[in-house]
């Protein structure tokens, strides 16, 4: 495939605001051939104010040779419809996460994205970070030494009014809570560095500081396929919020992110330091973050679907944080350890 990747956006709610200001940086090889919401006024106004095409509706889009891929930015329980109708159009997904609700119906649209021949991506931003890129380098070159101890924190905060919107943190359209909505891309990027988990053992709750249907807070234990141990608590009812932050603890060196900056303190002495402080939504505005992570990730996956390679985070891959929040909560669920496949 030659030339610009076009692209339709679908979707225009509160996190369509980040993807907007990425596709606005990335004019030079994606074209926004449209954008649809079921909404007329939501999508009129949206593509008003970041200067993109309206899509009046969604079969344009979907019979446009000239899009080759889908932008999908709704809510959980509106993906399988979607992504059934541009994967069988032939066109490639980029997708929100999470994939779907359960992790059932997350791998019935990984198989039929496989089986329609069609790259599925998805978004898990906080791998495009510079300081995770950095990490991720070092723990290949083995500077960290083994991994021995894991420890992530999600300390955020969501005020009553974020779920006070319909649907928002019940499992009909989101699938879950803190977990699947929040926590999900911390927790995918330990596993972009750690491996695998294989066992867990947990408690999640309803904090009183919240009426909702799903958890706003989980603690557990987690063993790891290598060998090491660690610790995950995750929570939306940490007034007023601190930004997420995982912590490795290796035989050479302990390394700490948190809020765009990496710290590694080596067993020699060295202290080492990258990055800068920014925003992570942890506190009551959730888009209080730069939206250059977004770009790079938008950018990385035009560029692989261009030059016909595999996508960066594909929905497969993706799977792996689902089974881990299936063992979360069913762990919390039977009080008991779970084992994960």
């Amino acid at each position: 495939m030659s030339g610009k990747l076009g692209l339709a956006v679908i979707g225009t709610g509160m996190a369509a605001l980040p993807h907007a200001r990425a596709l606005k940086d990335l004019q030079d090889l994606i074209e926004v051939k449209g954008v649809y919401s079921r909404t007329q006024e939501k999508r009129f106004a949206f593509a008003q104010e970041h200067g993109f095409p309206e899509a009046a509706a969604l079969e344009q889009l979907v019979a446009d040779p000239d899009v080759h891929a889908a932008l999908i930015i709704t809510p959980p329980n509106q993906r399988q419809a979607l992504v059934e109708t541009f994967a069988r159009a032939g066109k490639h997904i980029l997708m929100e996460k999470p994939v779907e609700r359960t992790t059932g119906a997350a791998e019935g649209l990984v198989r039929m994205c496989e089986a329609a021949k069609v790259q599925l991506g998805i978004v898990f931003q906080h791998r495009f970070r510079e300081v995770s890129r950095t990490l991720k380098s070092l723990i290949d070159a083995g500077d960290l030494g083994e991994i021995g101890m894991v420890r992530v924190s999600v300390p955020w905060w969501r005020a009553q009014a974020y779920y006070d919107e319909p649907g928002r943190g019940s499992y009909e359209r989101d699938g879950g809570g803190v977990l699947i909505s929040q926590a999900i891309h911390t927790l995918d990027l330990m596993l972009s560095m750690t491996g695998p988990v294989s066992e867990v053992q947990a408690v999640s709750a309803t904090t009183r500081f919240h009426k909702m249907e799903a958890e706003d807070f989980v603690a557990g234990g987690l063993r790891f396929a290598s060998g090491a141990v660690g610790s995950v608590m995750a929570t939306t009812a940490s007034f007023p919020g601190d930004a997420e932050s995982i912590t490795l603890d290796g035989t050479r060196a302990s390394a700490h992110l948190q809020s765009g900056v990496l710290t590694v303190r080596y067993r020699d002495g060295r202290v080492q330091t990258w990055g800068e402080t920014a925003g992570t939504g942890g506190g009551a505005d959730p888009m209080a973050f730069p939206h250059g992570w977004h770009r790079d990730l938008i950018r990385s996956f035009a560029s692989r679907v261009l030059a016909g390679e595999p996508v960066d985070v594909s929905g497969r891959e993706a799977l792996h944080v689902h089974r881990l929040i299936d063992a979360l909560v069913q762990s919390s669920k039977d009080r008991r350890a779970v084992t994960i496949d």
